[in-house]
């Protein structure tokens, strides 16, 4: 669950992920009763992940609806382990109307105990009017949906100091052999080419679902992701044979593996951002860009910049991502108003309210891209977006929490074993399958 948090670092981020302002359009309008103060008298409960400057900002939206319907909201933080939280609450009599899903595995699991409310007819028309299917896909369990995804991460894009590229006269790499090609150069005039979180086992996971999703392509992804086809697949041989290249390779991993083994994901951010630069890149979401800007002081788009992560093998570049999706609780005490709130998450005017506060990217295509902050932001947000139903979420996140989420086990544990000595990608898939088989099982 490490990774759901990095989000955290972010605080206000000057890379506001944002959605673009309220006259973008496009959105159903909220039937939550508009200026007439339909709910007043009903308080709203939603729980979530989001402490610090995330719940700070999301309160802005559920003040924002307060101030639309007349209803009140209370915000109740989780923690990280939402689903034992919630699972708490229902059997204590004290189920929250609304809970912020942080991933697809925990969407299912309230869904198969049948805790969840399907999404009203009002939601499903602006979910179907203005999102990539792709996203009705997995907020859905077995046909019927449940889940609206009001906030996104990119987890596809590769950030760069502009200076250090400059210096080696490279530009940003369009594919991935462009990319270790101008590593070496970067290594070539005194810096190594990448920092690599690799302390953080999550990080690792990112690294093979771009390479997996680009390489074997969506299909392959999808059934992989659901242990449909196993890990000893010749595709996934070779995706580890590709992210092995980099690294084996001691002059594009700053420090080698064993240094690699050492840094957590803020730190291999401080390598490239910090004050005493040791590499010129670091590959991770769109949320190295609110530590770059918070701790060490860059200016997004100057002394900070990404490209997409680039595409392997002559496939399309791949577009990774993560998400809280909000759903509505059967046994929560105000469970219509709940619903209420989530038709007005599903609109633009929702959205743009956090996306003023910064730290935020929303998968709705009707977000007028005006509205971002900065170019950089601007681009994040239109790769998200104009990718539509080549999105694939976390793979690692829709696995069960044994094999894809947990510290010292499963896949983290593996590709840090992998990072250590990449020699031997078949053995690594066999152990990636023998950990899956059993997380699958239970």
């Amino acid at each position: 669950m490490m990774r759901r948090r990095t989000t955290l670092l972010t605080g206000c981020t000057a890379l506001v992920l944002a959605l673009g302002s309220t006259a973008c359009g496009g959105g159903t309008p909220v039937s939550a009763g508009g200026g007439d103060k339909a709910l007043s008298g009903k308080t709203v409960t939603v729980a979530g992940v989001w402490s610090g400057s995330e719940q700070k900002n999301f309160q802005k939206v559920l003040d924002a609806f307060s101030e639309k319907t007349g209803a009140k909201t209370q915000f109740v933080s989780t923690g990280d382990n939402v689903s034992t939280v919630v699972g708490s609450k229902i059997e204590g009599g004290n189920a929250p109307d609304v809970v912020m899903v942080p991933q697809v595995g925990v969407l299912q699991q309230f869904a198969k105990k049948g805790w969840l409310k399907p999404l009203s007819a009002t939601a499903q028309q602006t979910i179907g009017a203005d999102y990539a299917p792709v996203w009705k896909t997995y907020g859905s369990v077995d046909g019927t949906l449940y889940g609206l995804y009001f906030k996104a991460a990119h987890k596809s894009t590769v950030w760069y100091s502009p200076a250090a590229l400059t210096q080696a006269g490279v530009k940003p790499p369009t594919t991935y052999d462009e990319m270790l090609k101008a590593g070496h150069t970067v290594s070539d005039s005194g810096l190594a080419a990448f920092a690599v979180a690799g302390q953080d086992g999550w990080t690792l996971t990112d690294w093979f679902e771009n390479i997996y999703l680009s390489q074997a392509g969506p299909e392959k992804y999808d059934a992989l992701a659901a242990h449909k086809l196993k890990w000893t697949d010749a595709s996934v041989v070779k995706a580890l044979q590709t992210l092995g290249k980099l690294f084996k390779d001691k002059q594009l991993v700053a420090g080698g593996q064993k240094e690699a083994l050492n840094t957590d994901f803020p730190g291999s951010v401080e390598k490239v951002f910090g004050p005493k630069p040791q590499a010129g890149m670091v590959y991770e979401g769109d949320f190295v860009a609110g530590v770059a800007h918070d701790q060490f002081g860059k200016n997004i788009g100057t002394d900070a910049n990404f490209f997409p992560f680039p595409a392997v093998d002559g496939g399309k570049a791949p577009v990774v991502s993560g998400g809280d999706a909000a759903v509505v609780l059967k046994d929560g005490k105000n469970a219509d108003a709940g619903m209420k709130l989530l038709e007005y998450l599903a609109t633009p005017e929702a959205a743009a309210v956090w996306a003023k506060a910064g730290g935020f990217l929303s998968p709705n295509k009707k977000l007028d891209l005006a509205g971002y902050g900065d170019d950089v932001t601007r681009a994040t947000a239109k790769s998200l977006v104009a990718a539509g139903d080549s999105v694939r979420f976390d793979m690692s996140d829709q696995a069960p929490a044994s094999f894809g989420g947990t510290k010292g086990v499963g896949e983290w544990k593996l590709l840090q074993d992998f990072l250590r000595d990449p020699s031997d990608p078949q053995g690594t898939a066999a152990k990636l399958e023998a950990a899956a088989a059993k997380a699958y099982q239970g």
